[in-house]
Order: C-alpha cells, then sequence, then structure tokens
C-alpha cells in the first residue's frame, strides 16, 4: 500500500466528479437542437481559454504543456475521444440518470484493470467498497426497467474508453502535468471534431428520426444567445473536471480514486429533480445511500490508516 496522503487525490476525485456532471447536463440540453462534433469543437476551443485562464491565475509555466509522451498522449486522446463520443451519442437518446448509472460500472473496471495492467494491490476493503458502490447503482436503476436499451451499449462502450483513459493517466503521471493531459485531450477533440465538421457538417447524411444518429450527422447552426451558457458550461466544467480528475489519478491510485466518482450518480438523480422534474423512489434513495456510504467508508479508512 502507497504511503502518499490519500485525502487530496480523494477530494480532486470528488470535485472532479461533481464539476464533470455538469457537463453532462448541458450536453443533454444541446443534444437536441446541435451536431455532436458543433458542440464538441466550441467546447474544446473555449476550453483552451480557459485552461490558459487557469494556467496563468497559479502561475504555472506554460512549458508544463511541453510533453516527453506523444505516443501515450496519442493513446490516451483515442480512449476519450472514443468514451465521449460513445457516450453523448447515448445520451441524446437516454434520460440522464440512466446513462450515468449504466456509465458507473467503469470504476469497477478501474479497479480491476488496475491490478492486471499496474499491478496496484487491492484489499478487501476497497473491493467491497467498488461492491456496495455498484449494488446501489443497481438498486437505483433496476435491469428490466428500461434502462438496457440499445443505446446503453454504447454507454458501456464509453464506460471501458473512460477506465482506459484513467489508467493512462496513472501511466503517464511521472512525466506528464495534469494541465498537458488536458492539453492534449482539447488538440484532439479539435483535430476529430474539425474533420467531422468537414465532412458531414453540412447536414447532408442527417436524414434520421433516431436522437443519436441526427446528434451525430445534424448540420451546424450558429447559437442564440439563450444556448451560449450551455455551451460555457460544458467547456469550463470539462476543463475543471478533468483537471481535477487528472490531478487525481495522478497522485492516487487508481483502485483508491474509483469509488469517489460514484458521486455524479447521487448528482445525476438531484439534476433530474431540477431540470427535468424527475423525482427519485424509495429504491434510488437506498442506492444513493449504498453509494455515498462506501465512499465514506473508503475516505474514514484511507485516513485513517495514515
Amino acid at each position: 500500500m502507497t504511503t502518499r496522503p490519500a485525502l487530496l487525490p480523494i477530494l480532486c476525485a470528488l470535485a472532479g466528479s461533481a464539476t464533470l456532471s455538469i457537463n453532462d447536463v448541458a450536453i443533454k440540453a444541446l443534444s437536441g437542437d446541435y451536431a455532436l462534433h458543433q458542440v464538441i469543437l466550441t467546447r474544446a476551443f473555449l476550453g483552451l481559454v480557459f485552461l490558459a485562464i487557469i494556467i496563468a491565475a497559479t502561475r504555472t509555466s506554460f512549458a508544463t504543456l511541453i510533453t516527453r509522451r506523444p505516443r501515450g498522449h496519442l493513446l490516451r486522446v483515442g480512449f476519450v475521444l472514443i468514451s465521449n463520443v460513445t457516450y453523448f451519442i447515448a445520451l441524446a437518446a437516454m434520460p440522464l440518470a440512466d446513462a450515468v448509472a449504466i456509465a458507473f460500472v467503469s470504476p469497477l473496471m478501474v479497479t480491476v484493470l488496475s491490478v492486471l495492467v499496474l499491478q496496484e494491490q487491492v484489499g478487501p476493503r476497497r473491493w467491497a467498497a467498488v461492491g456496495v458502490g455498484m449494488l446501489g447503482v443497481i438498486i437505483m436503476f433496476r435491469p428490466g426497467a428500461g434502462v438496457f436499451q440499445p443505446a446503453a451499449i454504447l454507454v458501456l462502450i464509453s464506460a471501458l474508453g473512460y477506465a482506459a483513459t484513467n489508467l493512462m493517466t496513472r501511466h503517464m503521471k511521472d512525466s506528464e502535468s495534469a494541465f498537458a493531459l488536458n492539453f492534449y485531450v482539447q488538440i484532439g477533440f479539435i483535430i476529430v471534431s474539425t474533420a467531422m465538421g468537414l465532412t458531414f457538417g453540412d447536414g447532408h447524411l442527417a436524414a434520421s428520426s433516431d436522437p443519436s444518429i441526427a446528434f451525430l450527422f445534424r448540420g451546424w447552426l450558429w447559437p442564440p444567445m439563450a444556448d451560449w451558457p450551455a455551451f460555457l458550461a460544458t467547456s469550463l466544467s470539462v476543463t475543471v473536471g478533468g483537471l481535477l480528475v487528472g490531478q487525481a489519478y495522478r497522485t492516487g491510485e487508481a483502485a483508491l480514486i474509483a469509488p469517489f466518482e460514484y458521486v455524479a450518480v447521487p448528482l445525476a438523480v438531484i439534476w433530474g429533480v431540477v431540470f427535468f422534474n424527475t423525482f427519485p423512489d424509495i429504491y434510488a434513495w437506498i442506492g444513493i445511500a449504498l453509494i455515498v456510504g462506501a465512499g465514506l467508508y473508503t475516505l474514514w479508512r484511507e485516513t485513517r490508516v495514515r
């Protein structure tokens, strides 16, 4: 077991996951009118602006963006792109809470892969915490209640891509800063979304009633002022949240950090109440209790040991 203090990466994971949940709400709101590649391109450009402001405000040298691992970044960006594109396409066709719930098989994948790939030591208490968290997810969004629709397969692919992304973050932690990890992801988004826009941004492939396909191939349009807050929200949340989660996985063991990302699940329920007027039932509250309880237990256990 590592002797590195665990509190800071845990707090980064909690804050980062909470911030990233805002991105899901904004993307869901934009998916009915805009093309996915337009949203991603706008988000990436604004994200670079926010990243530059954060670097300047923290008096960090821009030299921190120089990398010694270009191939590692290329692979990691590929995992991020797979995770984001599949998740957002599915999000256009699914309720927010359902998509978030299925996506949270990812922390379990992180825990398993951290043992197989990173050779990290995972004790029974951490396995128990992840297991209890997963049980909470299953109780909140029960199989057979319409969760496992066809778009759910895309969310499962997204979860695997996200798990691989976090393991790459751990693998590159000694040479790459959180700023560099975020920067090259934004560059990857710009390149891919620009290519998509030049290929079918005129909307000639958008003649589909399926919301996921329409979100992927819809033509570009200039956003009215009323929609810019959503674009700013997705850009700022993914930049800040990405930095925090990246820092969490750089400085903490993957299997330790993973359970704390479950905070996004009860937040999805809260956003559902606030934005979609959907109220949790008794099963949802039981699930929230298990998820939050598992995270708090792990936090208590880790800080007590240290």
